[in-house]
């Protein structure tokens, strides 16, 4: 099949699906003409690539998440040492954003929000250089 029907199939964008052939995701067969011919294996792996990046997967995770699905003897617990790598940065990212959060909370909660020039936002991003000593060296 071609780019186009793989990427409706698969829901990728043509430009992706090239992208991953030049990263050696997949490799289609090549016609006599030189375009590229999508097997039906191609389409399940452009899926697969296609939900394993939805859930933020890297694309070295996928490549290595794709590699244990095409065998056949892998053990599922390498499959889960990798899910559980990603979920532990995710969750790492999640402690990041509530600590964003609640100081920009904290922040956009003691400015007034009114005429004055002083603002408790403005003095706290600019409290880098409150030490300027640090900054010489």
């Amino acid at each position: 099949m071609n780019i186009g029907r793989v990427a409706q199939i698969s829901g990728l964008p043509a430009k992706t699906i090239r992208y991953y052939e030049e990263i050696g995701l997949i490799s289609p067969a090549r016609l006599q003409n030189g375009y590229r011919d999508y097997s039906d294996n191609d389409g399940g792996k452009l899926q697969f690539l296609r939900r394993a990046r939805s859930l933020g997967f890297s694309i070295e995770d996928c490549r290595t998440l794709l590699s244990l699905y095409e065998d056949k003897e892998r053990e599922s617990s390498e499959v889960k040492k990798v899910a559980l790598a990603h979920l532990q940065t995710i969750e790492k990212k999640l402690a990041e954003l509530k600590n964003m959060h609640r100081t920009l909370t904290h922040l956009v909660d003691a400015c007034n929000g009114d005429e004055r020039p002083d603002c408790p936002i403005l003095d706290d991003l600019s409290g880098m250089f409150e030490n300027k000593e640090k900054f010489k060296q």
